[in-house]
């Protein structure tokens, strides 16, 4: 195990993230490599503003700020939601799409909407995720992953967060939010991402 740590140069790593769903499922993918992973919230960091216009360029920013923040390696994730009849929206907005405080049966509400007014079929989506890595000395490492699916309405599930109760991955006919949270990890963005980052930080 300190083999697989060392390549990381710590044994805490900190999300800069203030989404409690995102870091647990963060926390999921990195505790079976004896990462302490600790929020940026918990240590008390604030969200910089997220000005990128792709989902890598906000990971980036956000894993900047706390490696600096925190004096430790950081690892920021940026994710949301393609709709592929809605030009790509909600897309790096995802979030916003919910408002302040964040609501997500709205969000989906406002996608549902939004599908109606094109007059589209087509609910072909993917949930893209980026992944920074950022260390204190101004190294990073960008991975990005992906899953495909579709929209389904009314929303369905409990597990999960975000839009996951209205997606359905391909060759599957629940949603993220039906699913068991080990099955979802397994193939979702996050865990696409998450791969090619263990690849290059862990072994």
């Amino acid at each position: 195990m300190g083999e697989k740590v060392s390549k990381l140069g710590s044994e805490r790593l900190i999300i800069a993230s203030h989404n409690d769903g995102k870091i647990i499922e963060i926390n999921d993918l990195v505790k079976s490599f004896g990462i302490e992973a600790v929020s940026a919230k918990k240590i008390g960091l604030n969200d910089p503003e997220e000005t990128g216009k792709t989902f890598a360029e906000n990971a980036i920013i956000k894993a900047r700020a706390a490696a600096e923040g925190s004096n430790l390696p950081a690892l920021a994730d940026d994710s949301g939601l393609d709709v592929v009849a809605l030009g790509g929206d909600p897309g790096i907005y995802s979030a916003r799409w919910a408002g302040e405080p964040r609501n997500f049966t709205n969000a989906m509400k406002k996608v549902e909407k939004a599908l109606e007014a094109t007059g589209s079929e087509d609910h072909s989506a993917r949930f893209i995720c980026a992944l920074c890595l950022a260390w204190p000395d101004g190294r990073e490492e960008i991975f990005e992953g992906e899953v495909r699916g579709q929209l389904a309405f009314p929303p369905c599930g409990d597990n999960g967060f975000g839009y996951d109760p209205i997606f359905i991955p391909d060759g599957h006919d629940i949603t993220f939010g039906e699913m068991d949270p080990a099955a979802k990890h397994a193939m979702s963005h996050r865990a696409d991402a998450f791969r090619k980052l263990i690849k290059v930080v862990f072994n």
